[in-house]
């Protein structure tokens, strides 16, 4: 008799415990999905001019001296080469800034040089590049886009793979110090909740995680 009670009392022991183990799991998901705050519908830079990076091309016009016109790469260490002008700095600047450099240099040969330059092809900064990470269709590097948003940056990576956990995704913001935010990529994809599309900025990092089946 009291050894069927033992053993009752520790069945019972059992299954209390393990119904505590499943509330904490639960109680540590709910944590870890509401550790961030939702990510800002507007965050859009009005003023923001594009930045030049290695990769881009740049089509630089001499006016009325077309022999020193000419569209160059702009290399992995930032700079870019012309006619009689070698190794000009271009990374971080904006075509307008290069122009003047290029005016600049010229002036020691060409009497007020006149110069455009026209990004042709664009990849940007590693600082200003939009990375998506993690369970995306084709996770890659976009370059930031003036009133870009979330759903734009997840045409561009074909959606979410089939074992993605959207709406755990998280908005890693360097322009504000790597601040962590929350966005719901499975509302806004799956079920076209357009309330869930946010703005990103230069710098951001989408993070997908997996989710758990």
């Amino acid at each position: 008799m009291h050894k069927n009670v033992s053993r009752l009392l520790g069945s019972m022991v059992r299954v209390l415990a393990m119904a505590g183990v499943a509330v904490a799991m639960v109680g540590c998901g709910a944590m870890r999905g509401g550790d961030y705050p939702a990510a800002p519908a507007q965050a859009a830079t009005p003023d923001y001019n594009y930045v030049v990076g290695p990769g881009d091309t740049l089509n630089i016009i001499v006016w009325r001296n077309p022999e020193l016109s000419q569209v160059v790469p702009v290399r992995p260490d930032g700079q870019v080469s012309t006619p009689l002008i070698d190794g000009l700095v271009a990374q971080g600047k904006t075509s307008a800034q290069i122009a003047r450099d290029v005016e600049k240099e010229l002036g020691k040969y060409v009497r007020d040089p006149v110069v455009t330059v026209i990004v042709t092809n664009f990849v940007g900064p590693y600082s200003e590049q939009i990375r998506v990470v993690g369970e995306a269709a084709k996770p890659q590097f976009l370059p930031y886009k003036q009133k870009m948003t979330v759903l734009d940056v997840m045409i561009a990576a074909g959606g979410l793979t089939d074992f993605a956990d959207g709406n755990r995704a998280t908005l890693v913001r360097s322009a504000e110090g790597n601040k962590r935010y929350k966005v719901r990529l499975d509302d806004l994809i799956k079920r076209g909740d357009i309330g869930a599309n946010v703005d990103v900025l230069p710098g951001d990092i989408l993070i997908i995680p997996q989710g758990w089946f």
